[in-house]
C-alpha cells in the first residue's frame, strides 16, 4: 500500500498540527535551542511517517513523538564539544513522569509564547518567533501577516533562535505581575493566527488546519489569565466578533459575501454576545488601544448590519483613531474606504495615493476600487478591480471583482 495513502500517516499529520506547539514547548524549555528542538521533532515525525503504517501507531502518539526527538536531542548533544546530555534528559523524563504540576499558564504553547517574550528578544522578532516555533507557520505565512519579505523574515527568524541558544536564555514564565507587561507580544501573534486562518475561508490549505480555532482558544484563555488587561479583552472581543459571521462569508453556492449584505440570522449570537460582554468589560478601564478600537469597529459595522442604521461617520472617526494608534498599511487603506463611504471619496482617493509600496497589495487595489466607483471614476475602478483580481487567490474573490461587486 502507498504510505502516502495509510490511515497511520494521516495521524501523523493530524498529531503534527495538533500537537507541534505542545511538543516544541516541551523540548525548547529545556533545552533552550529551538533550531535543535524543531530538528528533533522534524526527525520525530518523519520517523512516525515511516514506522507507524509498518508497526502501527503507537498506545500513546505524543509521547513516542517527544521520545524520539529527545533521542534526536541526546544523540546531538553526545557528539557535541562540550556535554553529553544523555543524564540531563533521563532525569527530565523521570521529573516529568512524577509531577503532578499543571502546565504553566494551563497550557504550553502559551507558556511558551511567553517564553518568546523575554526583553533579551528583539521586540519585532517576538510575535514572528511564536507564529514559527509555536503555531507552526513557515516564514513566507508568516511575513506576509506582516507585510514584509520572506527572506527578511527567515533570516529575523534564524538570528533570533541563534540568539536564544548561544546566550542561554532561560525559558521561564514570567509571574503574573511580569505578564501583563510582556503581553504585547502574545496579542500580536494571536492575532496574526487568527488573520492568517481567516484568508483561508475554504478551509482548503491543510497547513493552516486549525489554526483559527487555535486562536480562539488562546484569546480566551489570555482573557482568562488577565482578566483585567483591556487590550487583551479587546483582542477577544475582536476574533469573537469576526468568528461569529465566519458561516454567513459565502452563499449556498461558494460566492463570497462582504458584511454589509450577509444575512444577520446566520451570525453566531453567542459568540456575539461574547464578544459584546468582553468590549464592555474593557472600556470599564478607560485606556483604549489598538484592539479594542479594532473591535469597536466590528461591533459598529454588526449594529449597522442589524439594525439598517448607517454609521459611516462613527467609522470613519473610529479609523482615524485607530490609524494613529496603529498606522499599518493594512489600516490606512481600509480608513480610506471608511471615508468614502461616509460622502468623502475625493480625501479617500488622495489618501490611498499617498501611500508606497502598494503594487502587489492586493487589498489596496480592491480598496482603490471600491473609492474609485464612490468618485465617479468607473473606468479607473475597473482597471483596479482586474489588477485586485490578480493579486487574489481566491476564486470567489476574483468572481465577486470581476462581476461588478465593489460597485454594489
Amino acid at each position: 500500500m502507498d504510505s502516502a495513502r495509510h490511515p497511520a500517516v494521516d495521524l501523523a499529520e493530524r498529531t503534527a498540527r495538533a500537537s507541534y506547539g505542545r511538543l516544541l514547548a516541551m523540548l525548547a524549555s529545556r533545552t533552550r535551542d529551538i533550531a535543535a528542538a524543531e530538528d528533533a521533532l522534524a526527525d520525530a515525525f518523519a520517523a512516525a511517517v515511516a514506522q507507524w503504517p509498518r508497526d502501527g501507531v503507537p498506545i500513546n502518539p505524543e509521547g513516542w513523538l517527544i521520545t524520539v526527538a529527545r533521542r534526536r536531542i541526546g544523540r546531538g548533544s553526545a557528539h557535541g564539544v562540550v556535554v553529553d546530555r544523555a543524564a540531563e534528559l533521563l532525569a527530565l523524563l523521570e521529573a516529568e513522569r512524577n509531577s503532578a504540576e499543571p502546565p504553566p499558564f494551563r497550557d504550553e504553547r502559551l507558556a511558551l509564547m511567553f517564553a518568546c517574550t523575554h526583553p533579551a528578544i528583539d521586540r519585532n522578532v517576538q510575535a514572528p518567533l511564536m507564529l514559527q516555533t509555536v503555531l507552526g507557520l513557515d516564514a513566507n505565512r508568516i511575513a506576509a501577516a506582516f507585510l514584509v519579505d520572506g527572506a527578511a523574515m527567515g533570516q529575523r527568524l534564524v538570528r533570533a533562535k541563534r540568539k536564544i541558544r548561544d546566550a542561554g536564555i532561560a525559558f521561564a514564565v514570567p509571574d503574573p505581575a511580569d505578564a501583563s507587561h510582556r503581553v504585547e507580544g502574545v496579542l500580536a501573534a494571536v492575532y496574526a493566527a487568527f488573520g492568517t486562518a481567516w484568508d483561508d475561508v475554504l478551509g482548503a490549505d491543510a497547513r493552516l488546519a486549525g489554526l483559527r480555532e487555535e486562536a480562539v482558544f488562546l484569546a480566551r484563555l489570555l482573557a482568562e489569565l488577565l482578566p483585567d488587561e483591556p487590550e487583551v479583552l479587546g483582542l477577544l472581543a475582536l476574533i469573537l466578533h469576526c468568528e461569529a459571521r465566519r458561516g454567513a462569508r459565502r452563499d449556498a453556492t461558494g460566492g463570497f459575501v462582504p458584511l454589509h449584505a450577509q444575512d444577520p440570522n446566520r451570525w453566531s449570537q453567542p459568540l456575539l454576545l461574547e464578544a459584546e460582554a468582553a468590549l464592555r468589560r474593557a472600556a470599564t478601564y478607560g485606556s483604549p488601544g489598538r484592539y479594542q478600537t479594532e473591535a469597536a469597529i466590528q461591533s459598529l459595522h454588526a449594529h449597522q448590519r442589524m439594525t439598517g442604521e448607517r454609521f459611516a461617520p462613527a467609522l470613519a472617526r473610529l479609523y482615524d483613531v485607530l490609524a494613529s494608534q496603529a498606522p499599518t498599511l493594512g489600516v490606512v487603506v481600509a480608513r480610506a474606504v471608511a471615508y468614502a463611504e461616509a460622502g468623502a471619496p475625493e480625501l479617500a482617493l488622495a489618501q490611498l495615493e499617498a501611500l508606497t509600496g502598494t503594487g502587489s497589495y492586493q487589498p489596496w487595489w480592491a480598496a482603490l476600487a471600491r473609492v474609485a466607483w464612490l468618485a465617479g471614476q468607473p473606468e479607473r475602478a475597473a482597471r483596479a478591480a482586474e489588477t485586485a483580481t490578480g493579486l487574489s487567490a481566491d476564486p470567489a474573490i476574483r468572481s465577486f471583482l470581476l462581476s461588478g461587486g465593489y460597485r454594489t
